[in-house]
């Protein structure tokens, strides 16, 4: 079982929403080439939707702990943002502290888009 890592909080929703669709094609290309893999973005953030939005950093990392020391490795999915994100640094230190290896892959080589979080461009109609 692989534990897919990736950032998802931004204070833009929008950005959210990318993440989020990004983890989930990431898992889906994972689970149709045959590798049984666990995405925390991806089966917590709908939950979060139903009513845990203002939960903390610190429920959703007790929330995943477990599913961390069940997989056997933790591949980080380097979306924009992976360098800077809280949660997949504590998810990498947890590991490492497990003794579990951990891999980088980059969204196109699982035929994923990323799309970086900067600004973006808008038609604006006068």
């Amino acid at each position: 079982m692989i534990y897919l890592a990736s950032p998802f909080s931004h204070p833009d929703p929008a950005v959210r929403r990318r993440r989020f669709k990004a983890a989930a094609r990431a898992t889906a290309r994972l689970l149709l080439a045959g590798v049984d893999a666990f995405s925390p973005v991806v089966h917590s953030a709908p939950v979060a939707a139903c009513g845990l939005d203002d939960m903390d950093h610190t429920f959703w990392m007790r929330v995943d702990r477990p599913y961390l020391e069940w997989c056997h490795m933790v591949m980080v999915l380097t979306l924009d943002g992976w360098r800077e994100s809280r949660g997949v640094h504590v998810e990498i230190a947890q590991a490492r502290g497990m003794n579990k290896p951990i891999c980088f892959i980059a969204p196109g080589d699982l035929g994923v888009r990323d799309v970086p979080a900067g600004p973006h461009l808008r038609v604006v109609r006068t």
